[in-house]
């Protein structure tokens, strides 16, 4: 039997009558776009300065150095979505965070975006009223244990104290991980990451397990770093990225956007000290689209034509970020690995979305 699809009418009327129907087509009305306005925008501008929650100290992501003033990773990330924003690098206040207040902080509206390491998962974003704008660091968790253990593997840890945060990933992740291996271990739980590193230290446990970022700005804080190895085991994939409050759409795609503007910054060649001359001579579409020379795509968003602009000079692009806090020119002297361009040999995950 065939199957119509769609509304039937008899015909009706004066006149001959037919036995037969009419398809008739569903009537659609055009509706305009909503508009693109955020309420979390207009109190940025009014009080003139972003609020930007990070973790309370964490080499290479967000940490204060011998002055005061705030480095790392994500530190850089608050800077450039501020000068993106209110046109300046120094508009911002760091507001730092325990792993336990940091959603809180999103949710009462202490802070406009939370850029602190934290994973991208179901969970958080159906029950903590929370909404992630994009990925800048793709991370794994690992266990940090001392070179006289002689262990190849995280497989070996039977019956070992493992240390982890409170109400973190990498708690039920260890967690995971042991249970389905049916292996013995004991948590020693603290309240930060910096608990952690010294119960470790202390010899308070026999392992640490944490996102391997965090594991290796840890090693350096140790008395001995060279006697302390990361196990080759990743039991996780942990997502990083900022993550703002549900409800304002038009400030995910703010914070979205500029972030992803520092990606197509690197993939393109754009970076802090040659942005200036490549908005004035670059014949290229997509960087003047970028740099806010052709187009209006800033005031689309309620942003300056030159938003990504000034967020590039601010910080520099991704590559100039990452190499500066994490990378080669840093303490920590992370491989780019999954953190690589997506163009580069070998490939990253590293994707910037158009921009156009």
């Amino acid at each position: 039997m065939a199957l119509v699809l769609g509304l039937t009418v008899a015909a009706c009327g004066g006149g001959d009558r037919k036995n037969e129907t009419d398809t008739v087509a569903p009537v659609v009305t055009a509706t305009e776009a909503p508009e693109f306005a955020s309420p979390t925008l207009q109190a940025i501008k009014r009080r003139g300065r972003l609020n930007c929650g990070v973790h309370e100290g964490l080499v290479g992501f967000a940490y204060t150095d011998n002055r005061g003033e705030w480095r790392g990773f994500d530190a850089d990330f608050c800077r450039a979505l501020a000068a993106a924003v209110l046109g300046s690098p120094n508009a911002v206040r760091f507001v730092p965070l325990t792993s336990s207040q940091r959603f809180d902080a999103l949710r009462s509206g202490r802070i406009d975006v939370l850029w602190r390491a934290t994973s991208w998962t179901m969970s958080r974003e159906i029950s903590e009223g929370v909404r992630f704008a994009g990925i800048n660091y793709y991370d794994g968790q690992g266990f940090l244990v001392r070179r006289a253990l002689d262990l190849a593997s995280a497989a070996e840890l039977n019956g070992a104290r493992v240390c982890v945060q409170r109400e973190t990933t990498s708690e039920l992740n260890a967690a995971d991980f042991f249970r389905a291996r049916n292996i013995e271990y004991r948590p020693v739980v603290t309240a930060n990451e910096e608990a952690a590193r010294n119960a470790y230290a202390r010899e308070d446990c026999d392992a640490f397990s944490a996102d391997i970022s965090a594991l290796a700005a840890a090693r350096t804080l140790l008395p001995n770093p060279e006697q302390h190895a990361i196990l080759p085991d990743v039991i996780s994939k942990e997502p990083l990225g900022p993550a703002v409050k549900r409800g304002d759409e038009s400030w995910t795609s703010i914070v979205r956007w500029t972030l992803n503007a520092l990606v197509l910054a690197e993939e393109l060649g754009v970076t802090a000290g040659n942005a200036e001359q490549l908005a004035k001579e670059s014949r290229d579409p997509q960087i003047r689209r970028l740099l806010g020379v052709e187009g209006d795509l800033g005031a689309s968003m309620g942003l300056s034509k030159d938003w990504a602009k000034n967020a590039i000079e601010a910080t520099g692009n991704y590559g100039e970020i990452f190499n500066r806090n994490i990378g080669p020119d840093s303490s920590l002297d992370l491989a780019r690995g999954l953190n690589a361009q997506w163009k580069a040999r070998p490939g990253g995950l590293i994707y910037a979305l158009p921009i156009r």
